[in-house]
């Protein structure tokens, strides 16, 4: 607002502005003030209320003095309570303002670390997540408060770095095949004597490439859309979505010569049909695709307390315990065991991760010592009718002539 602006605005919006604001501090002043004042009346009620009905408080004249001097003594003792209640409510009056005063100190002092928070606060942003309160002094709600503060700019700050790094990821996968569409397409129309055979072949290799951008495009479409959470929840069977899954895959399976061992009981859960069937597919593609020649898949689904429960084991190469959590993340592999065979985008089991954590389900993945990985999934609950219907055991494999007990 100008200047002018401010001039012509009317007296109640400027009265409004300049009014102080009904502060903790003032509130705290106030009522340190506030009690102290009413304790101060108490107080003074009490001292003057005990000297007014005091039997000794008058004394008694001599016989010889007469009635007139008794009343005259009377008087002045009456005389010097009044006196002496009037510069006792005057020095209550000063040092109720002088307690006032203190109290506003006081409260100044303790309110310190509040005004500290709610500088940062106002002065954070994405470039400075890194710095921290870090509060000193006693161990109370403020330095409570101060903690906690920090301890949210901190996740606030691994959250903004883990986005950073997708966004360059990200960027690097998009990029690495743009740039080979093109070093295709400029070396084949450099080429005098390109024949129709030559063309046809770097069209199709710009294809497949388009192919795999397609897929990569998808996956960060999934994966942005399952962080953003689960708006709409159905009711379906996780033993029938699994077994659509693998009914897909049989040819793969069979291509690779692998072992299939699946056992699919009837697990009722909620969620939204298409992140569930992407989350269970990833996991089964991870099964098959980082597993070695000859080897097995393992997959179950089974209802235990309550709960939906999804495991997929696989042998493959082995992996270090601890570098199972990169595996979760986006873009992460681990060698050229993982992505030797060039078909991994790196975002599928982050996709199983953010899938599980928007339905409010666990993911548990860990390495084998044989070689290979085993991810469970846990869903939270499932609906009270479909678990009324859960049998116990029914056993169903889509290649039976490939089903074996791992």
């Amino acid at each position: 607002m100008s200047v002018r602006d401010k001039l012509q605005a009317p007296a109640g919006d400027r009265s409004s502005r300049r009014r102080p604001r009904y502060t903790i501090r003032l509130r705290l002043s106030l009522l340190y003030g506030g009690v102290f004042l009413v304790s101060g009346m108490v107080l003074l009620a009490i001292a003057y209320g005990g000297s007014t009905s005091s039997p000794g408080s008058v004394a008694v004249a001599p016989q010889a003095a007469g009635p007139q001097v008794g009343a005259e003594a009377v008087n002045v003792h009456v005389h010097d309570r009044h006196q002496l209640l009037i510069w006792s409510g005057i020095a209550l009056a000063i040092m109720a303002v002088a307690s006032m005063g203190l109290g506003w100190l006081l409260a100044g002092r303790a309110l310190r670390p509040l005004r500290a928070i709610t500088s940062a606060a106002r002065a954070i942003s994405a470039y400075n997540l890194h710095e921290r309160l870090a509060l000193g002094g006693p161990d109370d709600e403020l330095r409570e408060l101060g903690d906690t503060f920090d301890e949210l700019l901190e996740r606030l700050e691994s959250s903004f770095e883990a986005q950073r790094q997708f966004v360059a990821h990200a960027s690097h996968e998009l990029r690495t095949p743009l740039t080979l569409e093109r070093a295709i397409l400029e070396v084949t129309l450099a080429d005098p004597a390109a024949s129709a055979g030559s063309l046809r072949a770097a069209c199709e290799r710009v294809l497949a490439i388009g192919e795999q951008q397609e897929r990569m495009i998808e996956a960060l479409l999934t994966l942005a859309r399952s962080e953003r959470g689960v708006k709409r929840r159905e009711e379906l069977q996780l033993d029938a979505v699994t077994r659509e899954v693998l009914g897909d895959r049989d040819e793969e399976i069979a291509r690779r010569a692998l072992r299939l061992d699946a056992k699919l009981e009837s697990a009722p859960a909620t969620g939204d049909p298409r992140l569930i069937e992407r989350l269970v597919a990833n996991l089964i593609d991870n099964a098959i695709h980082h597993n070695t020649a000859h080897g097995w898949v393992a997959v179950t689904t089974a209802v235990e307390a309550e709960q939906a429960v999804l495991t997929v084991s696989n042998s493959g190469p082995v992996i270090a315990p601890e570098d199972v959590d990169r595996l979760l993340r986006p873009f992460q592999r681990l060698g050229p065991d993982r992505i030797g065979h060039g078909e991994g985008l790196g975002l599928g089991l982050s996709i199983v991760s953010a899938i599980a954590s928007a339905h409010g389900a666990s993911l548990a993945a860990h390495a084998q010592p044989a070689g290979g990985l085993q991810a469970e999934v846990r869903f939270r609950s499932t609906s009270p009718l479909a678990s009324s219907q859960a049998t116990p055991s029914r056993s169903t494999s889509p290649i039976p002539n490939r089903q074996a007990t791992t």
